[in-house]
């Protein structure tokens, strides 16, 4: 085998890499198994996703290069299943932004690294959205919640990442009370189905997969980054790419920021355009 040493591939997973059931094909695992193994080909993924549910929905690919997780806040270490240059949120800030979550009757989500395990924090009462995402969560071997946890604020584990979600305009209120308070990266954005509910996502300055590209990119060395992608978040990362493609079933804006439109994520397009661009070098 022959490492192509001078293109890194990255694609988000979640609509793009993954297809409609939220799985990865067993066609696209067995010829990203084929890119890496036989073409040498540097490949990985960046999402919002932890390692809890990115580690089983990749457990098919033989991964060689680390997955940039929690939207860039650390890096998967495959190999020895540990995280790797984690970006923890300063313990003032997460008091700062806890307290403005409080002055609303509210409590986030703050998920602690604690070796190989991500522990999330939440104290006090959920709403059924958050009872639900819990639920689903619970038994993944690589997290453990810690629920109705009256020193959430406080764990000496470092924070990676603090989640809520909410009506869209109570997080807008309380993104612009604490922004000018903090340095941190925030993303707020609207649920896909229903517009009225949101999503909250704040961790430490700099901490963007776009960022987390560009720093692995330079580790490897390489003269070349494509990036897949498929939604809003995905814009800045596929901007900061040498290439980058875009699939059939993504918004229109993310097209137009696209260099190139591929296939749909139904049809394992991601590998198959990796598999033409090495053919054609």
């Amino acid at each position: 085998m022959t490492i192509n040493t001078k293109t890194l591939y990255v694609s988000d997973l979640d609509g793009t890499l993954l297809g409609a059931d939220s799985r990865l094909s067993a066609g696209s695992a067995r010829l990203l198994n084929h890119l890496i193994t036989e073409h040498g080909a540097l490949f990985t993924v960046a999402t919002a996703r932890t390692p809890a549910t990115v580690v089983p929905l990749m457990q098919q690919v033989e991964a060689t290069l680390p997955f940039i997780v929690i939207g860039g806040a650390a890096l998967w270490n495959v190999q020895q299943n540990a995280y790797e240059q984690a970006r923890p949120i300063k313990p003032d800030t997460v008091l700062t932004i806890a307290d403005a979550f409080e002055r609303n009757s509210l409590h986030p989500f703050i998920y602690r690294q604690h070796g190989s395990l991500l522990h999330t924090h939440h104290f006090g009462p959920m709403s059924d959205q958050e009872s639900r995402f819990v639920a689903q969560r619970q038994n993944l071997p690589l997290k453990r919640f810690f629920l109705d946890d009256a020193h959430y604020r406080t764990s000496p584990d470092p924070a990676l990442l603090i989640f809520s979600m909410n009506k869209y305009r109570v997080l807008k209120g309380i993104v612009d009370e604490v922004m000018p308070q903090v340095q941190c990266e925030v993303m707020l954005y609207h649920d896909i189905f229903d517009p009225d509910d949101g999503y909250l996502e704040i961790c430490a300055p700099g901490t963007t997969k776009a960022l987390a590209i560009k720093r692995l990119a330079k580790r490897l060395g390489v003269e070349r980054v494509v990036v897949f992608g498929d939604n809003r978040n995905d814009i800045a990362m596929m901007r900061a790419a040498t290439w980058s493609v875009a699939v059939d079933n993504a918004f229109d804006e993310v097209k137009a920021a696209a260099h190139e439109i591929t296939g749909p994520n139904t049809a394992d397009a991601v590998p198959h355009w990796i598999l033409n661009d090495l053919l054609q070098r």
